[in-house]
């Protein structure tokens, strides 16, 4: 008998700037991703959009680049946390991800030994063509939702469809990319990946 394997569809979240707030960092004047887990701030929205995705069989993956420990900025141990936070409130919330990647190197970072131009860095898409390996993905029918030029071409080189969030706070970071959509918020981009869904 022949091996049926069912392909499954996905959609790929960045997490700062798309289903949480990025924190001021008083010292840079710059808005960040949080530092400490009581910066943790989901958008009023995110849990139930994410709920949408999941009633309609998407699986669920965070993907994020998070280079503050390579810049010195944050210690690898508080980001460890902040995302175990981040897994305890979905559970809460009975929101379901997959898995989660993230991406700790930064070529211009001062952690030596995570500073450097590495392969699972946005946007390059290994870890979207990672999960489509180990997960049995359909990439074509799958979504990359991101707030930067990062996120909508990692998501465009791994061929899946791209939703850029209009975040105000990462506009320096886009610009040079072309999405297939462009909305205001997560709960904008859930309402187009619902309504492709049928």
């Amino acid at each position: 008998m022949g091996d049926c394997q069912i392909m499954r569809r996905a959609v790929f979240l960045d997490r700062d700037g798309v289903i949480n707030e990025m924190i001021l960092n008083p010292d840079t004047q710059e808005y960040e991703p949080p530092h400490q887990t009581e910066d943790i701030r989901l958008y009023p929205y995110t849990s139930a959009c994410l709920r949408k995705l999941q009633s309609e069989e998407y699986e669920l993956f965070l993907v994020s680049n998070q280079p503050d420990y390579a810049k010195g900025k944050v210690t690898l141990d508080n980001l460890k946390k902040i995302h175990e936070q981040f897994v305890s409130i979905f559970i809460a919330q009975k929101i379901s991800f997959r898995d989660f990647y993230y991406c700790y190197h930064h070529p211009k970072g001062v952690v030596r030994e995570y500073s450097y131009d590495c392969e699972c860095r946005k946007p390059k898409p290994y870890f979207l063509l990672k999960a489509a390996e180990d997960y049995s993905l359909d990439l074509k029918s799958s979504w990359m939702i991101g707030d930067r030029d990062s996120d909508i071409l990692c998501g465009q080189a791994a061929g899946v469809r791209t939703i850029l969030v209009d975040e105000p706070n990462s506009a320096a970071k886009r610009g040079k990319s072309k999405p297939h959509f462009t909305v205001n918020d997560l709960s904008e981009a859930v309402n187009i990946i619902l309504l492709y869904s049928h």
